[in-house]
């Protein structure tokens, strides 16, 4: 079995690491350099930054921020929010990211799949979908837009095929349901999306426990992201893992406090 991925992630507004429920009421979560810091010490497989309001405020993500949180890191480094072109890709790849994090421009311009996947890889071109489930149904779910504000028509599990088809290398799949949550992974919508796709699926939003990070793993996910549950030390990376190679998921160092 491959080994599975815990990758923390810091969403950023204004500087600062914030984290709300369902995308709303944010809670300051700390100096995201600190956290970069803290995080690759504790053992995290990958770090991602979103600027959760660049699409918003029709701005680049914080280039010199990414650039400063880099230097902090020796793991991947995925980073997102307000890419809205290759030169915004390139810019934030030039800063120290690994991959880049693509969803509202995606949406709006499908070739930028494609032209970033052209960049250094299909592995760098990561697609974010923030999917919400339609009500009254148990198998669709809703793309949204703009940090997870505004719903398109698109369906999450056709459009990660289409993105997967245009380049991307890795979806990164956020239920907004879930999000902040603490109840746990949305995990028919990930097993849905999982096998939709041939590439690794990243489950995010709702993690709550150790358990929970198992549980999208058996529903097909690569990886596992989580934000609150890190940020405000209800569980660590090191209890997390321990847990999931306990329930026969290989993963890397370190697997016990």
């Amino acid at each position: 079995m491959l080994t599975r991925r815990i990758i923390p992630c810091l969403d950023v507004k204004g500087g600062r690491v914030v984290k709300g429920v369902r995308f709303e009421e944010l809670r300051d979560a700390g100096d995201p350099v600190e956290q970069a810091r803290a995080y690759g010490r504790a053992g995290a497989d990958e770090l991602c930054f979103l600027d959760i309001s660049a699409s918003l405020e029709a701005r680049g993500t914080l280039a010199a921020l990414v650039e400063r949180v880099a230097r902090e890191l020796s793991i991947p480094f995925a980073v997102g929010g307000g890419v809205r072109s290759v030169q915004d890709a390139e810019a934030l790849l030039r800063a120290g990211a690994d991959k880049v994090s693509m969803n509202t421009a995606a949406l709006a311009d499908h070739r930028l799949i494609t032209q970033v996947a052209r960049l250094t890889g299909s592995q760098s071109a990561l697609l974010a979908i923030d999917a919400k489930r339609v009500a009254g149904s148990a198998s669709a779910w809703a793309v949204h837009s703009h940090g997870g504000t505004r719903p398109t028509d698109r369906d999450a599990v056709a459009w990660a095929r289409e993105a997967v088809d245009r380049g991307a290398g890795e979806i990164l799949l956020t239920s907004i349901d879930r999000d902040g949550t603490g109840s746990g992974f949305d995990l028919e919508l990930t097993h849905a999306v999982g096998s939709a796709v041939p590439v690794p699926v990243i489950a995010s939003g709702g993690a709550g426990a150790p358990a929970h990070f198992a549980d999208a793993f058996a529903a097909g996910a690569s990886a596992a992201l989580a934000a609150s549950v890190f940020h405000f030390g209800t569980l660590t990376v090191a209890q997390v893992k321990a847990h999931c190679a306990g329930r026969g998921f290989p993963m890397r160092w370190p697997v016990e406090e």
